[in-house]
């Protein structure tokens, strides 16, 4: 069977490696990286602006914690649950480190696709489809963790620091928060806690790359709740009750880190067993081509007989 001339046209060319394709000069890259920190720095600065304006309401919310606590503890349902600045200018700079992290946080997709804008050329085709779906599914396990502190983990906190008020012979002890620590802790735990809940994304990205395997992951899960236990004690404030509560949530994304890791290893091997029966296909047809090829000119050379005697 002959090849057709576009084919042999194709088929002179040499194949273009898609990364090599998108190769540039170091200064180029260079430029290229100082654009697009410009263009975060500009959206950052304007949400961090207008984020301001809106830091009291945003405040008030995380308030909502301790007020229920406290009404829990017995405070008046009517009664406004008070607490106190102790340094001038203080309320300014909570406000401005407030306004800073909505800004971070309001514009961190843009921040991963500049990101992620900046590296594409230097990855497959392939690799991008496969990276490009943790741009999306880190900000919903950052916003579940911080849902988690903000329904659970900070109630009890403040259950706690109330269940601690008591009366005794010419004296009360009265829980008055200050504002500034109690934001600290609060914005301290919605950090941890989405941070933390990434780790099902950087398993599973670990995974693909080949850098581990679903069956070392589960080797390796007594190490890996020791891991987790210290990293809760780094990451939280210092009081064995907010190790425990990171701890968990912390083994139970592990855990769903393996069963992404089996998903993705599964995955592979249907398509290299796909990739398998196509190479196997393309050999049986390239093998009877050649047959037939060899057939043909075997019947072109062949003597076609021999001549009568006398001719």
């Amino acid at each position: 069977m002959a090849k057709k001339p576009d084919d042999k046209k194709k088929a002179d060319q040499p194949e273009i490696d898609e990364v090599e394709a998108s190769r540039a000069p170091l200064m180029d890259h260079l430029l290229e990286l100082r654009t697009r920190m410009v263009r975060i720095l500009v959206v950052v600065g304007v949400l961090f602006l207008g984020g301001w304006y809106v830091t009291e309401w945003v405040l008030a919310f995380l308030l909502q914690p301790l007020s229920d606590a406290a009404h829990r503890a017995g405070r008046p349902l009517e009664e406004t649950i008070e607490t106190v600045t102790t340094a001038p200018m203080e309320m300014i700079f909570v406000k401005l480190k407030m306004s800073f992290l909505l800004a971070v946080a309001v514009s961190f997709p843009y921040i991963a696709y500049q990101i992620y804008a900046f590296v594409a050329p230097g990855l497959y085709k392939n690799e991008r489809s496969a990276v490009l779906p943790y741009l999306f599914l880190m900000p919903v396990l950052f916003t579940a963790g911080g849902a988690l502190v903000y329904q659970f983990v900070l109630p009890t906190f403040m259950d706690l620091s109330f269940s601690q008020e008591f009366t005794a012979a010419g004296a009360k002890v009265v829980y008055l928060p200050k504002v500034k620590e109690y934001y600290e802790l609060t914005i301290s735990l919605l950090t941890c806690f989405g941070f933390a809940f990434q780790l099902p994304i950087v398993m599973s990205l670990l995974a693909r790359a080949g850098v581990v395997k679903a069956s070392m992951l589960r080797k390796g899960r007594k190490f890996a709740l020791v891991v987790i236990v210290f990293a809760a004690m780094f990451m939280t404030p210092p009081d064995p009750f907010s190790w425990v509560l990171l701890s968990v949530p912390l083994f139970i994304l592990y855990e769903s880190g393996i069963l992404a890791a089996v998903l993705i290893e599964r995955g592979r091997k249907r398509r290299e067993a796909v990739d398998a029966k196509r190479e196997e296909e393309e050999a049986r047809r390239e093998a009877a081509e050649e047959a037939r090829r060899r057939i043909a000119v075997a019947s072109a050379t062949a003597p076609q007989g021999t001549l009568p005697a006398g001719e």
